[in-house]
């Protein structure tokens, strides 16, 4: 168990990076997230054949995986259209009301009995974001993208967390980006009338950023958070990623200068936030050990 919680933590590490990346990648949030699945199902497509994965035979199966890698990708053009709609800060902390909407959500979907303690912790987190997003709210729109990219990342966790137990996770998240790519970019040329964007091809800056979000932000990431979800349940997962945002602001107050546009209300959320996450780390060692 103590093994997971590392490797929860460290997916937490790369996806902190995932907001800095959104930050200097210069292609709207559409563009962004098609060009993320793409690079990414080409790697894991190259990580198969290589390791010689078995795949899965039913397509009933396949199409069930691919279904719900939609919601992931909906989630990352949600949440890229949340930064660049307002900053990093902003974006990162907003994906904390994911283990909010998880402990709403996975009661009524798994017809079970809402769990206090999960509440408790949301509430915590709850406290946390009104205190941040008390110091400013020139934001409103990004912010309210970044709400919807938390109850979308929300459901796909819940939905994951019964795949992981059937099929690989590299397969899984193979068919998840296939899914992203396609769908994605089918919309892409509508999309594109309604939002556009200065450049459709990345350059060569922008093609080393989307490699590296790819690759470890992504294919990394994701199988780690497969893995992860075998033994961990999706609340805590989910409330642990809350921890994300400390990862992402700091990051971006190095590069970007985004502490110039915080103050002391910022920081006293952000510690309610890391409270709700350690607390909840004690509840499930506690619980695991017995």
């Amino acid at each position: 168990m103590k093994k997971s919680y590392i490797l929860l933590h460290l997916a937490v590490i790369l996806a902190g990076f995932t907001g800095v990346f959104g930050k200097l990648i210069s292609l709207n949030e559409g563009l962004l997230t098609w060009y993320r699945v793409l690079f990414s199902s080409l790697i894991l497509f190259i990580i198969l054949k290589l390791f010689k994965i078995p795949n899965i035979t039913s397509g009933k199966n396949k199409i069930k995986i691919a279904q719900i890698g939609l919601l992931i990708t909906l989630h990352w053009v949600l949440f890229y259209a949340s930064i660049k709609y307002s900053n990093i800060s902003i974006g990162v902390v907003c994906y904390c009301l994911t283990s909010f909407f998880t402990a709403l959500f996975k009661p009524v979907i798994d017809k079970e009995k809402f769990k206090i303690s999960e509440l408790g912790l949301s509430t915590l987190t709850l406290i946390g974001i009104g205190l941040i997003f008390h110091f400013d709210t020139s934001y409103q729109s990004g912010i309210i993208l970044g709400v919807i990219s938390s109850a979308v990342a929300a459901l796909y966790t819940i939905y994951n967390e019964r795949l992981v137990q059937h099929f690989d996770s590299i397969v899984i998240n193979y068919y998840q980006m296939i899914s992203g790519t396609l769908c994605l970019g089918a919309i892409l040329p509508i999309y594109l009338l309604y939002f556009k964007a200065d450049s459709i091809v990345p350059g060569l800056k922008d093609i080393a950023y989307l490699g590296l979000l790819s690759l470890f932000c992504t294919v990394g990431l994701y199988i780690i958070f497969a893995e992860v979800l075998k033994k961990i349940p999706a609340f805590t997962v989910n409330l642990t990623f809350n921890l994300e945002p400390v990862y992402a602001i700091i990051m971006a107050f190095l590069f970007f200068g985004e502490s110039k546009e915080v103050n002391l209300s910022f920081y006293i959320g952000l510690l309610f936030i890391v409270a709700s996450v350690v607390l909840q780390t004690i509840i499930s060692l506690k619980k695991s050990k017995k």
